[in-house]
């Protein structure tokens, strides 16, 4: 008998992360990492530019695959930044692409968000923020339902993402720049490091359809700078720690033992940055429990793939975070 085979999609601001897992069986999951952001044209999310990604690397992964019948997979879980919004031609394409091309009988559609809350809460409820390139965080209670705060992208919103850090960091540059107050020459000295000469950062920053990942990547350059000592800098992770506590604070459960988790590779930027989140958010909500992550967005997805194949599905479907299809295949 074939295994149960479930495969996970992550597509994030910076990258795209495929993995299968094989349901019953003490194989670790494999997985695959593309460096391919996620594009926006007219329609939002390019369900072509993530199918193009995809489906070659999961090709690959099951290519891979010990099992038989390498190119079917009975469900596939796509989380994807973004996707509360700008979601519609993933939401148009990708669920019957997918299963034509893997004879999925199932096809779950979430926002980056569910997936992460996935992978730290599970099914209980509960709230989670998930930061990385961008910021937003989720929320679960029984009476009202998914809530969503942020995530509205680096130009309204994301407060303490990482594009959101890298943009006030080379702020804070420029001003050092130009002779203004509050500059700091450390950020300065990294911008010219990073970017070259500070007169030619809007036009690799402006104009760039990688704008968002762009500005993320300068945000390892300003938790250095906080680690060798800079107080700007500093206060730049402190500001986006207490960022993030407050959007999460935003739609968790009223229920005060309703555990509350983060996820996301900005949480190891620096202890400054952590040290905030916690301590704003101990002061929003004193008898807070911070629930541990079992992993990331990823996970999330896998576990969001398995739950549906093997029929233990709870979490409450939404037209804009999370979609449940179903196909009939006639095997053969």
């Amino acid at each position: 008998m074939t295994a149960l085979r479930v495969a996970g999609v992550d597509v994030g601001g910076t990258g795209v992360r495929v993995g299968i897992r094989e349901l019953g069986s003490d194989a670790p999951a494999l997985w695959a990492d593309r460096s391919a952001p996620a594009r926006i044209g007219a329609a939002g999310l390019d369900a072509a530019a993530v199918l193009e990604v995809v489906v070659p690397a999961l090709e690959t992964l099951l290519a891979d695959s010990a099992t038989g019948m390498l190119n079917t997979v009975d469900t596939i879980a796509v989380g994807a930044t973004g996707f509360a919004l700008l979601g519609g031609d993933l939401r148009k394409r990708l669920p019957h692409e997918l299963a034509d091309r893997f004879r999925a009988r199932r096809v779950v559609l979430a926002s980056d968000a569910v997936a992460a809350y996935a992978a730290t809460i599970g099914t209980e409820p509960g709230a989670v923020i998930a930061a990385g390139t961008g910021a937003v965080a989720l929320g679960l209670a029984p009476e009202r339902g998914w809530r969503r705060a942020d995530g509205w992208g680096h130009l309204l919103g994301d407060e303490g993402g990482g594009a959101w850090i890298g943009r006030e960091g080379l702020a804070t540059a420029l001003r050092a720049f130009d002779g203004r107050p509050d500059g700091s020459p450390q950020l300065l000295d990294a911008l010219v490091r990073q970017f070259g000469p500070p007169a030619q950062l809007p036009g690799l920053i402006q104009p760039s359809p990688q704008r968002a990942g762009l500005l993320a990547g300068f945000a390892p350059a300003v938790a250095a700078c906080a680690r060798d000592g800079d107080v700007r800098a500093n206060s730049i992770l402190v500001r986006a720690g207490m960022a993030l506590a407050e959007t999460v604070h935003a739609v968790a459960p009223d229920d005060a033992d309703a555990p509350i988790g983060r996820t996301g590779k900005l949480f190891r930027i620096g202890d400054a940055l952590l040290a905030a989140f916690e301590t704003r958010l101990r002061e929003l909500r004193p008898r807070v429990r911070l629930a541990a992550s079992h992993g990331e967005p990823l996970d999330g997805a896998l576990g969001l793939a398995a739950s549906a194949a093997a029929g233990t599905w709870t979490l409450p479907t939404d037209e804009a975070l999370l979609t449940l299809t179903h196909f009939d295949h006639v095997d053969g």
